[in-house]
């Protein structure tokens, strides 16, 4: 089992939490960014071309059934659940087959009102109230994944 983590938007704190929770259970992290993360001693790095999707390709290449990944990019947590890679986002959403979808559509609209030039209310600040709630995540993913 591998951790892919979406590295360009992931907030520093989410990705030391996968730093330490992959060390702690000799889980290979694999930080996937168009530029050199700081701070990901203990990850193995994949620079992607700059370029739209290209980190999200990377992920998607080498991500196999049973890794999990992170990243709160819902085009590519669809494709990932699609391959059965168990995907959650940094505030600990997890997104499945019966999820999926709805919010595709959910992102698809914001983004459409946000191109016609209407406003879209922004996501909060990362603080601890949504490190916790994605370390719940991950811990419960992590150890329904041990039992298997």
């Amino acid at each position: 089992m591998k951790i892919f983590v979406d590295a360009d938007s992931c907030p520093k704190q989410a990705r030391d939490l996968v730093l330490r929770r992959t060390a702690g259970l000799c889980i290979q992290a694999v930080f996937a960014a168009n530029r050199q993360i700081p701070d990901a001693a203990g990850a193995q790095m994949e620079i992607c071309p700059a370029g739209v999707n290209a980190a999200d390709d990377r992920i998607v290449e080498l991500a196999e059934s049973g890794d999990i990944a992170i990243t709160r990019d819902v085009p590519l947590a669809k494709r990932l659940v699609e391959k059965d890679i168990t995907v959650l986002d940094d505030r600990g959403r997890v997104f499945t087959k019966n999820n999926i979808n709805e919010l595709l559509s959910l992102r698809n609209f914001t983004v459409g009102l946000a191109e016609n030039g209407l406003e879209i209310e922004r996501t909060a600040n990362y603080g601890k109230k949504e490190l916790k709630n994605f370390a719940d995540s991950l811990d419960r993913i992590l150890t329904k994944s041990r039992i298997r």
